[in-house]
């Protein structure tokens, strides 16, 4: 399917693109901010750019509201990790995002971040959006927490992912308070957002992090954000728990709110087989395999008034699975919720590898 773009600059959507970014870099920053939101998400979708729109999802697993964003995302949803963030992996990649399209995901989650200076993921994820944009809610993010770093980001972004906008632009990986005081600084990334915002170039905004949940209920207080990726498995609840300490804020804030670490990289999957240590990243390395299956995990975080949930995939065939299991999806109750995650307790500093720990 061809991908949609706004009537004015259908030929050349690069241009839109260029002209923003030089604009907005130059720029002084005017945006007035009261750590609030100025414009609504009504006032963002109303624009006369057309919402994506994948027809094969409705019938291919059950949606969910993205918070007060108006789009019905499915359950599952891809990211940009895993193979489609390696090195020449191109055609691996694009296969594997064509087929989740194909399966009826309509939301495609990468950063700036994702494949290193090479910006791989947003690479193979543009050859695939670059003729099947209007089926997806395409995502990014900026590590940088700067005004300037952060558009000059986005400006790659955009160009990497073959696109003229962003259906959602995030702040990756805040993870410590002076983070946030350096984004919501007078020079910082929170009025590049807003400003891409305003021009159109990004219908959404959102915050993402994995590390500390009260830096993140931080972050919430002090803007309205759109959505908030934020990392949750199984073994939530036996250290620094994101769903006691931020999911509550979230929902009452009616945020879109998107699962991710969900098999924690494999870690947490009894399937996993831990690689020598000496070949694993010295904050991720673990010895023995984990205690539940990839339809355990899935389901937990399902069972939480999540929006959707990303995963990264190795292959095609993990991603035919993650589908499967999404659409035959059932809440676990209570007492399969506490069972599970008794039964990661055991493994919980491995399958929790991106959370603070002391020495």
């Amino acid at each position: 399917m061809q991908a949609e773009h706004p009537t004015n600059d259908a030929e050349n959507p690069g241009s839109t693109r260029r002209e923003f970014v030089k604009t907005g870099v130059a720029g002084a920053v005017g945006v007035t901010l009261g750590f609030r939101s100025t414009a609504s998400a009504a006032d963002v979708a109303g624009t006369q750019r057309p919402a994506p729109h994948n027809e094969r999802t409705s019938s291919a697993m059950p949606t969910r509201n993205l918070g007060k964003t108006g789009y019905r995302v499915g359950i599952f949803s891809l990211g940009g990790q895993a193979t489609i963030e390696k090195p020449n992996m191109e055609e691996q990649s694009v296969a594997i995002v064509n087929r989740a399209i194909d399966l009826g995901v309509n939301y495609v989650d990468t950063a700036a971040a994702y494949g290193g200076p090479d910006q791989w993921s947003q690479k193979y994820i543009g050859k695939v959006m670059k003729h099947r944009r209007g089926e997806v809610f395409l995502t990014s993010k900026t590590h940088r927490r700067t005004y300037d770093e952060s558009m000059k980001l986005l400006e790659s972004s955009l160009k990497q992912l073959d696109t003229d906008h962003l259906d959602l632009w995030q702040l990756h990986n805040v993870s410590q308070t002076e983070q946030l005081d350096q984004i919501f600084a007078k020079d910082g990334a929170i009025h590049a957002l807003e400003k891409a915002r305003s021009e159109k170039v990004v219908r959404f905004l959102g915050i993402t992090g994995h590390a500390d949940p009260y830096v993140l209920a931080d972050g919430l207080k002090r803007y309205r954000f759109d959505t908030i990726l934020m990392a949750v498995n199984a073994a939530d609840r036996h250290h620094l728990s994101f769903i006691e300490h931020l999911l509550p804020l979230a929902l009452e804030q009616g945020l879109g709110i998107i699962g991710m670490k969900i098999p924690a990289r494999g870690r947490i999957l009894s399937s996993w087989t831990p690689p020598p240590l000496e070949a694993q990243p010295p904050r991720e390395r673990a010895s023995r395999s984990g205690t539940i299956n990839m339809k355990e995990a899935m389901e937990y975080v399902l069972s939480l008034p999540v929006s959707t949930v990303i995963v990264g995939c190795d292959n095609v065939e993990q991603l035919e699975e993650n589908v499967r299991i999404a659409r035959d999806f059932t809440p676990l109750n209570e007492q399969r919720l506490g069972g599970l995650t008794a039964r990661t307790e055991e493994i919980k500093r491995q399958a929790l590898f991106f959370r603070k720990w002391g020495a």
